[in-house]
């Protein structure tokens, strides 16, 4: 988190927040639908060489995929400016995460129901690294429904990482994840914070 003065006037704290999971999960739909600049996308079209490399099952209709990572920004409320980085869901990618993770106040996992274990990797991390992050289960359409408790338990989480719904198409459901992103990390971290009431 990074603060300071410009004429007299307090700026922005920026903070870092990390958006991951797994491949497919809605990363980049998220970072785009909620940042208020044109987002970063270092996106490619898939091809028959990630057959047998890039598992798909699940998301049979992707056709695009991050290569390096996505990047956005939000102010909330003139006191914060959060850049979000979303990291890239496949394997192969994995080695980017420490640079992208770097600095970060905390971490947003997406998940979906469908292909849930895929989202394991991205919880082992952020727990190896102690950054704090909650898991928010993206709601897509014809996807079954679970109770966050069986969420919780079937990721194997501790009581204390938060577990929420949030539908990445839409721009409150984004915020509100991310501010109780913010909110839940700064708490972690001993760091003050007050709950955002416009945003």
């Amino acid at each position: 988190m990074v603060s300071g003065l410009s004429n007299g006037r307090r700026l922005p704290t920026a903070v870092k927040i990390v958006i991951a999971g797994g491949f497919g999960v809605g990363k980049t739909t998220m970072v785009g639908t909620v940042s208020e600049t044109a987002p970063l996308r270092t996106e490619e079209i898939l091809t028959d060489q990630s057959v047998g490399v890039d598992d798909v099952s699940g998301v049979e209709k992707k056709q695009t995929t991050t290569v390096a990572m996505d990047f956005g920004r939000i102010t909330i409320r003139d006191e914060y400016v959060l850049y979000l980085f979303g990291t890239p869901g496949q394997e192969r990618f994995w080695f980017m995460w420490d640079e992208v993770s770097l600095g970060a106040l905390g971490a947003v996992v997406l998940a979906d129901t469908r292909r849930l274990s895929e989202c394991f990797p991205s919880v082992d991390y952020f727990e190896r690294r102690g950054t704090p992050f909650i898991v928010a289960v993206n709601c897509f359409e014809g996807a079954r429904r679970f109770d966050l408790e069986e969420i919780q338990q079937a990721l194997n989480l501790g009581p204390s990482v938060p577990v929420m719904l949030c539908d990445a198409r839409r721009l409150d459901s984004c915020k509100e994840t991310l501010i109780n992103l913010v909110l839940h990390a700064m708490k972690i971290r001993g760091l003050p914070a007050t709950e955002p009431q416009n945003v």
